[in-house]
């Protein structure tokens, strides 16, 4: 159960109490004793009230509007006023005061969420009560303090429950949305670790086979083809290691892993770039590096690189000497693809469409 469910079932068992008093405890006295016509006055003003706060708690709000609650309050003070002076000679805190404790449950059932208010106004109720008392000079004194120890300490200690209920069902709403936004954290963390190991066996599927190859011995390391192939792979394992990591511009860093690569093969490459950095899906890197990483694997001498960026389009082209022939590579799906090998000179270009 949330706070304002816990708040909301305080208040309208308060309303319960509030109308179970008024009705069978405090109009009987009204009616059996000799009370000023100022007692009527404040008992229809305290109806009043109860009619108006009735609907709103009733229908399950858990806090009073302030324009609601406030007026409401000051009414219960006003009526503590009215009946109070009304009472007949030395009846203070007697039987027949059928205000005292009456009002602290108006208090209680208006101000429940505002205990600093609550606080002021039940002090202001009881100070003028007693002050009424000393005043009146006629009532014993020790019925008096029983009375207003006994009704405040109730009232006291109904806040204070509430306000506990209050706490614990807020502590208890947020440890239960923190465990949810771990369950979700260790939930999202499993799927991203899922999806890096789905994503590196599917790009490990050319790696995997040459491994077995040389295991086996089915190939020599001293193939010209075999160092094609090793080649190719040694790119697109570094580009997949790249494409994991958290940077700014995630398709230039993917680039730049590729040209590392062949720069540690003896490949002098230029690297250049034009443009902002713009967002680009994983899939849609993967196809546009991919072209560029299968040129630089056969290059052989000088490859020079390309990136142009611009809001409508982004392009990665390549051109090298090749050594070797291209590499096979399945049709891209979101990118434009064209290579050309023209006189030992391979060209390729990716090309995606922002929009």
């Amino acid at each position: 159960m949330t706070d304002h469910a816990v708040l909301a079932t305080a208040r309208q068992v308060l309303l319960v109490v509030v109308v179970a008093i008024q009705l069978g405890l405090t109009l009987p006295a009204l009616v059996t004793h000799d009370h000023a016509p100022a007692a009527w006055v404040a008992f229809a003003l305290l109806a009043a009230v109860l009619a108006l706060v009735s609907g709103s708690v009733a229908a399950g709000r858990a806090e009073l509007p302030a324009a609601l609650a406030l007026p409401g309050a000051a009414a219960a003070l006003t009526s503590s006023f009215l009946a109070t002076t009304a009472l007949p000679g030395g009846a203070s805190f007697g039987p027949a005061d059928w205000a005292f404790g009456l009002v602290g449950w108006y208090l209680l059932l208006l101000l429940a969420e505002r205990p600093k208010i609550l606080a002021t106004a039940l002090g202001a109720h009881i100070a003028f009560s007693i002050a009424w008392f000393l005043h009146d000079g006629n009532g014993d004194a020790g019925t008096a303090g029983v009375v207003v120890l006994s009704g405040t300490s109730v009232q006291l200690g109904a806040l204070v429950i509430i306000r506990v209920l209050v706490r614990d069902a807020r502590l208890a709403a947020q440890a239960a949305t923190e465990h949810d936004a771990a369950r979700t954290r260790e939930e999202l963390a499993r799927q991203r670790e899922q999806d890096l190991r789905t994503g590196f066996a599917g790009q490990l599927g050319a790696v995997l086979p040459l491994l077995a190859d040389l295991a086996d011995e089915v190939v020599s390391a001293g193939d010209e083809a075999t160092r094609l192939r090793c080649s190719v792979a040694a790119v697109q394992l570094r580009r997949l290691f790249a494409e994991n990591d958290d940077v700014p511009d995630p398709l230039l860093h993917e680039l730049t892993a590729c040209v590392d690569v062949a720069e540690r093969r003896g490949v002098v490459v230029s690297l250049a770039v034009s443009g902002v950095a713009t967002p680009v899906p994983t899939e849609v890197r993967r196809e546009l590096v991919a072209p560029m990483a299968r040129a630089l694997a056969v290059a052989d001498g000088r490859a020079k690189v390309s990136l142009l960026r611009t809001p409508d389009e982004v392009r990665v082209a390549v051109v090298t000497q090749a050594s070797g022939a291209l590499p096979d590579q399945d049709a891209p799906a979101s990118v434009a693809v064209e290579t050309s090998v023209h006189g030992g000179l391979v060209r390729s270009e990716a090309r995606w469409r922002t929009t």
